[in-house]
C-alpha cells in the first residue's frame, strides 16, 4: 500500500491555456489518445473532440466551457482542465487557474503571443501557477519558433528555457531535437504518432544543438545555485541533475521550459507529457493554501495532507439535467460519499449525495476523494462558485474567485407568453453556473435584461435557453453597460429629520467626495472625530454610501472611481439611530454626486486586427469611423497587426464589417481595456 505522500507525489493538476485557435483542444485530444484514455482521436474541425462536448462547441469549433478529465502517464495521475481561449469566457479560465498547480501554455508558431494568450498568462501569474510552454503548429506555413520565443520574452516577461528545437519547419517539419537528453526524436506517421523513436542528432543540426544546450545550462545556473558551482568548475552534469534543476526553476516560477511540436500531425505530445510529469509541481510542491478562520478572523493555512481537516473549494457549478453538479478541488483532508460538509461562506451544512470523477461530460462514480483530487459532487444545493467546503470543527474560508463585471446587455422576452416563468427559472440556473452572466427585470419597463462579457457570450446563453430549457426568445439590440463618475471634489452635508411610524429619526452626515484615477474602484475613508460615532452608525453610513454607488444620478448606472470620506456627523440622543444614518448618508451621497459634475463612462475595448497588407488602409478607415484610436501597426509575418482602442458601443457587428472590407481575410480579437468618458 503506497503512503499518502506517495499518492500526492504522483498527482499533476494542470490546465491547458491559450488564445483561441492555438490548438489547446487538439493537444488535449492527443494527450487522451496517447495515455489510452480514448481509443479514437476526435478532431475539433469535425466537431468530434472529446473535450468540446456542448452542441455550441461542436458547431463553432471552439471551447466554451472548461472540461475536466483524468489520465495516467508512466504511473502518474494527471488531472487536466481544457480551458476556453475566447475572451468572452475568461471566467472559465480564471476559476480553472485558481485550483490548478501547473499550466501548459499553447502558442501557435505562426500567430505567436496573441492578446488572449497574454491575458491567460497573466491570470496564471496572479495565482502563482508554474507553467511550461508548447509551441504548436510548426508544420504550418509561416511558422517561426524563435520569433515566438522572442515574443514570450517581450510580451509575457517570461524567462524562456529552450528544452527542444524543431527539426525542420513548415512542410519540412520532421521532429524535435531534445536538448536535455541530446537526442533527435521522430514520429511514425502510420501509427498516428503513437510510436516514436529516438536517435542521434543529425550532423547538420549538431552545432546549433550544442549552442542551445550551452545556453540552457547557462540559464539554469543563473537561477539555480546548486548547478552554478558545477557549471563554473566545469564538472560534467548528469541527465538527472539537469532534469532536477529544470524542475526546481519551473516550480519556483523563475523560468518557463519551452517545448515544440505539431499536435494535428501527432508530433511532440509524448515529450510534452514527460515534461508535465517531470517539471510541473505535484500538490506537495505548492505552498499551503491560505485562508482565514470565519470565527476568529485570523489568517490560517492548510497544508496538503490527506490526514488533515477537510478543506475544498467549489470552483464551478453546472446544471446537469436540471440537477446541480459542483466541481471541487480538495486541498486537504478527505471526503466520502454521504458525508456532511460545512460551507463556511454561507454558514450551512450540506450532504454530498454522490462523488464523481469526470471525463469531459462523462462520469464515473467514486466512494471517496482526498487532498490533491479534482472531482464533481452531486447534492450540494447551496454551494456556488468560490465557496469553501470544510470540516465544521476546524472551519476555514478561502479567498473567493474574482468575478468580472459584464459589459454588454440585451433585453429578452419569451416568444410564448406562457414561457415567462420558465424563462426566469432557466436564467436563474444559468446565472448560478456562470458568475459573469447576470439578469434582472427592469422595474420601469418590466423587461428582462441579460448581461454578459460580449456578443458571443450572450449568443451562447440564448442558444442554451433554446436547447436545454426549451425557451425560445426574442432579443432587443445589444446595450452597453455604462458607468458614472464625478469630475471634481465636493463636500456636502445632509440632515435627515423625519417622523416615521410615530417615532422621530434624526441624523446629520457630512461627506467629502473626490474623483480617483480610472480603474481605481471606489474607496471609503473614515476621517470623523465625533465621539458618538459608534460601530453601528459607521456601518449604516457605509451601507448608505454603497447603495448610492450602486445607482448613479445621471442614468442610474453604478458609480466608479470615487473616494468618499466621512468628515463629520450630527447626533441627537434618543432620536439618532442606524436607519437615520443610512438614509442621511444615501441622500448626502446622491446630492454630492449631482453637484460634483457627474459624467457617463463607457467601456473601451482593446482590439487587435490581423489583416493582409493590401487591406490595411480600409481597416484603419473603418476603425477611425468607429471613433477608434489606432495605437500600433506592426508587421507580423505576411499580415499587418493593427492595435486600437475603440468604444464597445461602436463595435457591434464588427466581424461582418471586417469580413466585407477585407474580403473575408481579416480576423480580430477584442478584450475589455478600461472605462472612459463617453
Amino acid at each position: 500500500m503506497s503512503s499518502p505522500s506517495q499518492k500526492l507525489k504522483i498527482i499533476r493538476n494542470i490546465g491547458i491555456i491559450a488564445h483561441i485557435d492555438a490548438g489547446k483542444t487538439t493537444v488535449t485530444e492527443r494527450i487522451l489518445y496517447y495515455t489510452g484514455r480514448v481509443h479514437k482521436m476526435g478532431e475539433v474541425h469535425d466537431g468530434e473532440a472529446t473535450m468540446d462536448w456542448m452542441p455550441d462547441e461542436k458547431e463553432r469549433g471552439i471551447t466554451i466551457t472548461s472540461a475536466v478529465t483524468t489520465c495516467q502517464w508512466n504511473g502518474y495521475n494527471i488531472n487536466i482542465i481544457d480551458t476556453p481561449g475566447h475572451v468572452d469566457f475568461t471566467i472559465e479560465v480564471e476559476r480553472s487557474l485558481r485550483v490548478l498547480d501547473g499550466a501548459v501554455g499553447v502558442f501557435c508558431a505562426v500567430g505567436g503571443v496573441e492578446p488572449q494568450s497574454e491575458t491567460v498568462w497573466h491570470q496564471a501569474d496572479k495565482y502563482k501557477v508554474p507553467k511550461i510552454a508548447f509551441i504548436n503548429k510548426l508544420d504550418r506555413v509561416g511558422a517561426d519558433f524563435h520569433r515566438v520565443v522572442e515574443m514570450m520574452k517581450e510580451r509575457l516577461g517570461a524567462v524562456p528555457l529552450i528544452l527542444q528545437l524543431p527539426w525542420g519547419m513548415e512542410d519540412g517539419f520532421k521532429g524535435i531535437i531534445d536538448l536535455v537528453a541530446m537526442k533527435a526524436v521522430t514520429w511514425n506517421e502510420d501509427a498516428l504518432g503513437a510510436e516514436y523513436s529516438e536517435g542521434p542528432i543529425p550532423e547538420e543540426l549538431r552545432e546549433e544543438a550544442d549552442t542551445y544546450r550551452e545556453l540552457l545550462i547557462e540559464a539554469l545556473s543563473d537561477q539555480d545555485d546548486r548547478l552554478m558551482e558545477k557549471y563554473l568548475s566545469e564538472e560534467p552534469l548528469g541527465l538527472q541533475e539537469v532534469i532536477d534543476s529544470i524542475r526546481f526553476v519551473t516550480v519556483k516560477m523563475k523560468a518557463v521550459p519551452i517545448l515544440c511540436g505539431a499536435a494535428l500531425r501527432n508530433k511532440g505530445i509524448q515529450p510534452l507529457l514527460d515534461a508535465v510529469v517531470r517539471y510541473l509541481p505535484s500538490p506537495l510542491d505548492v505552498p499551503a493554501i491560505q485562508g482565514h478562520n470565519p470565527l476568529s478572523g485570523k489568517e490560517e493555512s492548510r497544508e496538503t495532507a490527506i490526514s488533515g481537516p477537510l478543506c475544498a473549494l467549489a470552483f464551478k457549478v453546472m446544471m446537469d439535467q436540471g440537477r446541480r453538479m459542483t466541481y471541487l478541488r480538495i486541498y486537504s483532508g478527505s471526503v466520502n460519499t454521504g458525508d456532511v460538509v460545512y460551507n463556511s461562506r454561507k454558514g450551512v451544512r450540506e450532504k454530498l449525495a454522490r462523488l464523481l470523477r469526470m471525463h469531459s461530460n462523462k462520469r464515473e462514480r467514486i466512494d471517496s476523494a482526498s487532498a490533491g483530487d479534482i472531482v464533481a459532487a452531486m447534492g450540494l444545493k447551496l454551494a456556488s462558485t468560490g465557496d469553501t467546503l470544510c470540516a465544521e470543527s476546524s472551519p476555514i474560508l478561502l479567498e473567493p474567485i474574482q468575478v468580472y463585471d459584464p459589459v454588454i446587455s440585451v433585453a429578452v422576452e419569451p416568444k410564448k407568453v406562457q414561457d415567462s416563468d420558465r424563462l426566469q427559472e432557466a436564467l436563474s440556473k444559468l446565472a448560478d453556473e456562470d458568475p459573469t452572466f447576470r439578469y434582472r427585470v427592469d422595474e420601469d419597463s418590466g423587461q428582462t435584461v441579460v448581461s454578459g462579457m460580449g456578443e458571443l457570450h450572450l449568443e451562447v446563453i440564448l442558444n442554451r435557453l433554446r436547447r436545454e430549457y426549451l425557451v425560445d426568445t426574442n432579443q432587443g439590440r445589444p446595450q452597453v453597460v455604462y458607468r458614472e463618475t464625478i469630475t471634481r471634489p465636493l463636500v456636502h452635508e445632509e440632515i435627515f429629520q423625519r417622523e416615521l411610524a410615530g417615532q422621530q429619526h434624526f441624523a446629520g452626515v457630512k461627506l467629502e467626495l473626490s474623483p480617483l484615477p480610472r480603474g481605481s474602484g471606489n474607496r471609503f475613508v473614515e476621517r470623523c472625530r465625533h465621539p458618538q460615532l459608534t460601530e453601528d452608525f459607521l456601518k449604516a453610513i457605509v451601507q448608505g454610501v454603497e447603495e448610492g454607488e450602486a445607482g448613479g444620478v445621471l442614468m442610474g448606472y453604478p458609480v466608479i472611481d470615487v473616494q468618499t470620506a466621512l468628515v463629520d456627523i450630527q447626533v441627537r440622543d434618543t432620536v439618532s439611530n442606524a436607519l437615520a444614518f443610512k438614509v442621511a448618508a444615501n441622500i448626502a451621497y446622491k446630492n454630492a454626486c449631482e453637484a460634483a459634475s457627474p459624467v457617463l463612462l463607457e467601456p473601451i475595448m482593446k482590439a487587435e486586427v490581423l489583416v493582409p497588407e493590401e487591406f490595411t488602409g480600409e481597416v484603419i478607415g473603418d476603425l477611425n469611423s468607429r471613433q477608434g484610436r489606432i495605437e500600433q501597426i506592426a508587421q507580423k509575418g505576411v499580415v499587418q497587426m493593427i492595435t486600437a482602442s475603440v468604444p464597445l458601443s461602436r463595435m457591434f457587428g464588427y466581424s461582418t464589417a471586417l469580413r466585407s472590407v477585407s474580403q473575408g481575410r481579416g480576423t480580430f480579437t477584442m478584450q475589455f481595456s478600461h472605462y472612459d468618458k463617453v
